[in-house]
Parts: C-alpha cells; sequence; structure tokens
C-alpha cells in the first residue's frame, strides 16, 4: 500500500465521519439516518473487501474458478434468516394470526416478479455485475459502473410506464407468501437451514483455499473468505432490519427515477397497487435525504475508502464497443428490479431472510437469465 493510498483512505474515513455526526437524527418517517448511513458504510466495506458480487460469484462457478463467493451469499442467508426469526419471535410471535411482519420484504409471488428476475440477470450477464456491486465498484472507478446504473435508471423509468399493465395482468391476482404462516417459525427456520445447509454442502465441492498471508494482507489486501463476508452481510442484514430497514439498494434509483417521470410529465397518473405492496419501496420525492439514500451514499464512501487503502482503486473506462452492452444490461437490471420490487439484496437477501416465497423465486429466475445471458456472450 503506497502512501498515498493511506493518506486518501484516511481522508475518506474524516469525510465519512464527519458526514456521519452531520445528519439530521431522523427522516421524514422518524427512522435514523445517521445508522443508516453507518450499516450502508459497513455493507460498501464486505462487499468490496468480500468481492461479494452476485453475477461475478455465479459466474466464476460456471467457469470453474470456485464457489467461494456462492457459499458467502449461502452463509449470508443462514445467518440472516436466524437474525429475522428472533426478531419475529419478538415481534410477531404467532405467525399464524393473518399479519404479516412489518416492513419485511415479502412481495407477491407473481409471473411479474420471475419475468423481472430474468430480466434482472439477463442484466447482470450483461452489465458485468449487480447493481449493488456496480455501486461498490463506483468506489473503485468503474466509469463502466456510472453507465450501467445510468441505464438502471432508465430501466426504473420503463418499468413505470409499464407496470399498470403489469399489474391488471399477473400482479394483482397474486398474493405474497410467507412461510412461517404456513408450518410456524420453527419449522420455516428448520427447513430454510436445511435446504441452505445443503447447497452450501455442493457449493463447497468447489472450494479454493486462499494461500497464507499476514494478517494486514488478509484484511486490507487480499479477497476476504467467505464465511467472513457471508456471516458479517448476515449480521448487517438483521441489525439494518431491527433498528432502520431491510436491506436494499434500489429504492433511492427508483425513487430518483420516479419523481424525475412525475415531474416531466412521462408517467401513467397512478401506479396501481405499487405503494401497498412489500419490497425496495419508491416514492416521489420530497425530501433530499432518504433512509435509502444515506445507505447508498455511505455505501459507496466506504467502499471507496476501502478501495484506496487496499490498493484496489484503478479508474477505468471501457472500450467503446463495450458501451451500448453495459447500457442494455443496466436498463434491463433496472426494469427487472423495479416489476420485481427489488434486486438481488433486496429480494434474494432480504425477501429470503424473511421466509417469503419470491426470495427463492427471484433467485431462480435470476440465475437463469444470468445463465442464458452468460452463454450468450461466449458465443458473441
Amino acid at each position: 500500500m503506497t502512501t498515498r493510498n493511506a493518506f486518501a483512505a484516511a481522508l475518506l474515513a474524516a469525510l465519512f465521519c464527519s458526514i456521519f455526526l452531520l445528519l439530521p437524527q431522523r427522516d421524514a418517517l422518524g427512522r435514523p439516518l445517521p445508522l443508516s448511513f453507518l450499516l450502508g458504510g459497513a455493507f460498501g466495506v464486505v462487499l468490496q473487501r468480500g468481492r461479494f458480487c452476485f453475477w461475478c460469484n455465479w459466474r466464476d462457478l460456471l467457469e470453474g474458478r470456485g464457489s467461494n463467493g456462492v457459499a458467502a451469499i449461502l452463509i449470508a442467508l443462514m445467518v440472516g434468516s436466524l437474525g429475522y426469526a428472533a426478531i419475529y419471535g419478538a415481534w410477531l410471535p404467532n405467525p399464524s394470526s393473518g399479519r404479516l411482519p412489518p416492513d419485511a420484504h415479502i412481495g407477491p409471488a407473481s409471473l411479474t416478479l420471475a419475468l423481472g428476475a430474468a430480466a434482472f440477470g439477463l442484466g447482470m450477464a450483461l452489465s458485468g455485475s449487480c447493481i449493488s456491486a456496480h455501486l461498490y465498484r463506483l468506489g473503485e472507478g468503474s466509469a463502466g459502473s456510472v453507465i450501467s446504473l445510468a441505464g438502471a435508471l432508465l430501466g426504473f423509468g420503463l418499468g413505470f410506464v409499464s407496470w399498470n399493465t403489469l399489474y391488471l395482468w399477473d400482479v394483482q391476482s397474486s398474493r405474497p407468501v410467507w412461510f412461517p404462516a404456513s408450518i410456524g417459525h420453527g419449522g420455516w427456520l428448520a427447513v430454510q437451514l436445511a435446504a441452505l445447509a445443503a447447497l452450501l454442502s455442493w457449493a463447497m465441492r468447489g472450494w479454493q483455499s486462499a494461500p497464507a498471508a499476514s494478517p494486514w494482507e488478509a484484511v486490507f489486501r487480499r479477497r476476504w473468505p467467505a464465511p467472513v463476508s457471508g456471516i458479517l452481510t448476515g449480521l448487517i442484514a438483521t441489525i439494518a432490519y431491527l433498528r432502520v430497514g431491510p436491506l436494499g439498494v434500489t429504492a433511492e434509483l427508483g425513487s430518483i427515477a420516479r419523481t424525475t417521470g412525475t415531474w416531466a410529465g412521462l408517467l401513467p397518473e397512478g401506479l396501481m397497487g405499487l405503494d401497498g405492496l412489500a419490497g425496495c419501496a419508491t416514492v416521489v420525492k420530497e425530501a433530499i435525504l432518504s433512509r435509502n439514500g444515506v445507505f447508498v451514499a455511505g455505501l459507496v464512501l466506504a467502499s471507496f475508502a476501502s478501495a484506496r487503502l487496499a490498493g484496489d482503486w484503478a479508474p477505468t473506462l471501457p472500450p467503446r464497443a463495450a458501451i451500448p452492452r453495459l447500457l442494455i444490461g443496466g436498463v434491463l437490471m433496472g426494469w427487472g428490479a423495479m416489476v420485481g420490487l427489488g434486486c438481488t439484496v433486496g429480494v434474494i437477501l432480504s425477501g429470503t431472510m424473511a421466509g417469503s416465497l419470491s426470495g427463492p423465486i427471484f433467485a431462480a429466475a435470476c440465475i437463469a437469465g444470468a445463465t442464458g445471458g452468460w452463454l450468450v456472450m461466449r458465443r458473441l
């Protein structure tokens, strides 16, 4: 690590602390903004140091480069499921009462969800990352991520335009499925942990051991081991749900797109049923600061500091020929995240941890779309 990188990381850490201290204590809905910013920063460091990218991890598995990343996702789901179950026991001890746990990402199990997830997976393959990874790669200097995130904003707008048609065709007749309501907290947790453990056992067959390193190298230079990044992600998800709200990274992007489209008169006057559904909620912005906005800001800033400290800061411009692919991939991810009410973080992580059927549906369709995109990219 160079002295310049260390100095830059220290300045960014000081900036992070200053913003943390200057933020208002609550947003318009009474949710703690400084804590959301801090959790975003913690998540950004874990993403950057653990290379916690859903597409990259799945691609590594497809290409025989190890399954450590997939194992990290499965470990995160196991830890988060335990954390959610503990919270449910206090907040909703009787899951069969007909009520759903507050704020949990338990969305409708619909064909639209699967369609959006498949589009999101294809967009990941085209753009080279999921939305959360594009955000942490901003901190590494990736100009290609700027293009894909701009495409995602456009995709959100297209999702809002198509929402009413999809809602009348499919979503309005679909219902959320929450497993604890049928088999209880204990039954759901036992089944979920058993299924995740079986998948983890399968993934461990492709485990790649890292060479020995000094503590400094292991923490600040090398990719963090799967158990570390997985456990930390599960803990961050639990704390976020308990104190602020479920993990998600697309609500702010969606709100910016919705606000801009509304002001420009490009969106329908009403978006049927959207604001009553659980997931990465989008609203017309009336305040600059929002819970998800400061979470994403903390994520990007902390990943920037982490990248500088690790020597991963490497500003890059994509080849001109790659720009259409990056943009189209972003559009597909934005559209998929809008109609699917979240992305790999908001639905696969938060939804599965919450015991919602929407999580596994999104995961399966997203994997199918990503694998299809990978096959097309290999041919091209």
